[in-house]
């Protein structure tokens, strides 16, 4: 588990909310080494709308997991968690501590209590389901949605086409809602906490 004996804690809230500042903050006078939970932040030149720490911020202390790939790169949890566990067995074999700071709710539940497992991606079948979603445009995918799994459809707005695209998805590819597979998974909260899993 990646955060095993690792000093560390979380400072969790939406964007613009003051987070990074009061990191800042805290970092000044405890030492603590900052590390990002932010799906967006690990995408180069997305600066703006994502509050990500900015040069000076990133002088004044040390930050781990921004910047990590290009904005047509895919990145998932899956991929944070690869990418932050050596970032954070290097700051457990330093005697350092870690805070925590983003608004990404899922990749926090992933940390803790891991991800649930899915239905694996099938590369044509997305494609088929984005395809028909630009197709019926998205208001009415997200109807379609809210018949068959009105619990995803409540917490997903029809303008959010990612995760509107990998409920249809799921339900196509499992003939289950991604509600149902959730709940076996242990979650029950708001979309501001999973499921961010974008594959």
């Amino acid at each position: 588990m990646p955060l095993g004996g690792l000093a560390c804690g979380f400072l969790i809230g939406p964007t613009a909310a003051g987070k990074s500042r009061l990191a800042l903050g805290i970092a000044a006078r405890t030492g603590v080494e900052l590390v990002s939970l932010d799906s967006m932040q690990v995408y180069r030149g997305m600066d703006v709308g994502t509050a990500k720490p900015s040069r000076a911020d990133r002088e004044r202390a040390r930050h781990h997991m921004l910047d990590l790939v290009e904005p047509n790169e895919r990145y998932d949890v899956r991929r944070y968690l690869e990418e932050v566990a050596p970032v954070l067995d290097d700051v457990r074999a330093r005697g350092a501590r870690a805070l925590f700071v983003g608004g990404t709710g899922f990749y926090l539940k992933a940390l803790i209590a891991g991800i649930f497992e899915g239905p694996p991606v099938d590369l044509a079948l997305r494609a088929r389901v984005e395809a028909r979603v630009r197709e019926i445009g998205s208001e009415r995918a997200h109807g379609e949605l809210s018949g068959a799994d009105p619990l995803s459809a409540a917490r997903i707005h029809a303008n959010d086409t990612k995760r509107l695209v990998r409920a249809l998805e799921v339900l196509e590819q499992t003939g289950r809602p991604l509600s149902a597979w959730q709940r076996e998974w242990g979650w029950h909260g708001s979309e501001s906490s999973p499921p961010r899993r974008s594959r």
